[in-house]
């Protein structure tokens, strides 16, 4: 299973997980849920105690992923398999972002 903190404006919202059969899941962290000054990661993740599950990465992740040649080149320097979102998504999203959501692998 690979992991991630994602973070709005630098504070820690919430995980993103793929399972080893390559299912996502996104629930958000206690403290920033029972917070109800802090927004949402995305309007189509609202704050929920429940969790999101999902049998692909989710659009509003997905989306903060690069396309055509941008892609191709970060595969080609990362080494990552160019179908392997998840893994781009940990690489690439942990600084200098569009929005305010930046996302970074768990660390053990």
């Amino acid at each position: 299973m690979k992991e991630a903190i994602v973070y709005v404006k630098s504070e820690p919202a919430g995980r993103l997980k793929m399972t080893d059969d390559k299912k996502y899941i996104f629930h958000y962290d206690d403290a920033y849920f029972a917070d109800r000054q802090k927004p949402a990661v995305s309007l189509t993740l609202p704050k929920t105690q429940r969790g999101y599950k999902s049998n692909t990465l989710f659009p509003f992740f997905f989306n903060m992923l690069s396309e055509g040649a941008n892609k191709r080149l970060q595969c080609r320097q990362l080494q990552i398999d160019e179908n392997d979102h998840f893994s781009l998504l940990l690489e690439t999203a942990g600084v200098d972002t569009i929005g305010a959501v930046t996302i970074k692998p768990l660390t053990s």
